[in-house]
């Protein structure tokens, strides 16, 4: 019983986000005494197979924001990819010690520290890149979580002919392998009830994301796949707040996702006229504590959506509700069920990028589909037009 409650305690912990609007009350998680063995992502949908990489860059020109003794901002970036390579390593999901870090740091005990290093994924490791020309995607996570959250989007969207780029934010995660082999942890855990943290954490991914995209032609021997004149990003929590906050200040940046969370960065008085859409749970509609959306909505002067998920949370559009059962934790009641979040969440931004990168026509985004009827357009009441 204890091991049970343990369990349950710590997915609270880890479907809970810092720097986002918080949500309505949920039904509590209910979790099973025996764990299902490893989780599997589901399949990309594309039709290409996938690669993937790591790379590490230092940004010499400032210090790290949160780590004062260090002078230099160091970054782990994962990259997916096509390639025709049809066998070969799957990509670990995380490392034994990030996964360790990770559950130590959700509060989740009672199953091995290295559970979520045995998730199978899709992506041979280290594969060589095939394809040319393809657009880019950059992905940042929400606070305290690694990158590898969003892996099932990342593999899905390489599959689909994107080059992804993931960015691990140095010591705003659970969990981050440096180049040496340390994995760091939270430092920006002691900071987040600071005034001011969430404008800081989005100021300086909006550095970090400039800096990534400053350095893959150098770092990368694929980089000449890259079509450099169609580059989005999307992002998921603090992480979606930054992608709005990064093209704000890049203009290298042709159009963005926000899943869930909310924003900081301040929009000129002219507005943003790049593509941008909002993808959420129903805590983002006005009178759910989506204010930071209406605000930018109004300033919002090119294409844009705003989708209402029904029957999701914080953590929907993420790996979170697919790699639960594996720490013995069943779906919470009323809540979608993971793989169908996961579809809702791929073919959405899958189409957003289609249209917008590959100039694609995506009925999806401008009429009601019978294909997901969870998926709703914010009325024009959401915001002013």
């Amino acid at each position: 019983m204890r091991q049970i409650l343990a369990v349950a305690a710590g997915l609270v912990v880890l479907a809970a986000s810092a720097c986002t609007a918080p949500a309505p009350p949920r039904p509590a998680a209910r979790a099973s005494a025996t764990p299902t063995g490893p989780a599997a992502l589901p399949a990309p949908t594309g039709d290409h197979r996938v690669g993937t990489t790591i790379l590490h860059v230092n940004d010499k020109s400032r210090p790290d924001p949160w780590n004062l003794d260090v002078k230099t901002r160091e970054l782990k970036v994962t990259l997916w990819y096509p390639t025709e390579r049809e066998d070969g390593r799957r990509a670990p999901y995380m490392t034994p010690k990030e996964s360790e870090l990770f559950l130590k740091g959700s509060e989740i005990a009672g199953m091995p520290y290295d559970t979520l290093s045995k998730t199978r994924t899709n992506a041979i490791e280290d594969a060589e890149p095939a394809g040319e020309k393809l657009p880019l995607v950059v992905l940042s996570p929400g606070f305290t979580k690694p990158l590898s959250s969003l892996t099932s989007l990342a593999e899905d969207l390489a599959s689909r002919g994107y080059v992804v780029a993931g960015i691990d934010h140095t010591y705003e995660s659970y969990a981050t392998t440096l180049s040496d082999g340390r994995v760091v942890d939270c430092i920006a855990c002691d900071s987040d009830t600071d005034p001011g943290f969430g404008p800081r954490v989005v100021q300086g991914r909006a550095a970090d994301v400039s800096f990534v995209l400053d350095q893959l032609p150098a770092k990368w021997d694929g980089s000449g796949l890259i079509d450099r004149s169609k580059i989005a990003m999307v992002g998921q929590s603090i992480g979606g707040g930054s992608a709005l906050g990064a093209m704000v200040k890049d203009s290298r940046l042709r159009a963005g996702i926000d899943m869930n969370g909310s924003t900081y960065a301040r929009i000129p008085k002219g507005g943003l006229s790049r593509p941008f859409m909002f993808i959420g749970s129903e805590e983002h509609v006005p009178s759910g504590g989506g204010s930071s959306w209406d605000r930018d909505w109004k300033l919002l002067t090119g294409w844009k959506r705003w989708v209402v998920v029904t029957d999701t949370e914080h953590q929907t559009f993420t790996d979170i509700p697919l790699i639960g059962p594996s720490l013995g934790v069943e779906p919470v009641y009323g809540m979608l069920p993971a793989r169908r979040g996961a579809e809702i969440a791929r073919t959405l931004v899958a189409a957003f990028l289609d249209r917008h990168l590959k100039s694609r026509r995506q009925p999806v985004l401008d009429e009601p589909s019978s294909r997901f009827p969870e998926a709703k357009r914010c009325p024009e009441a959401c915001g002013s037009s």
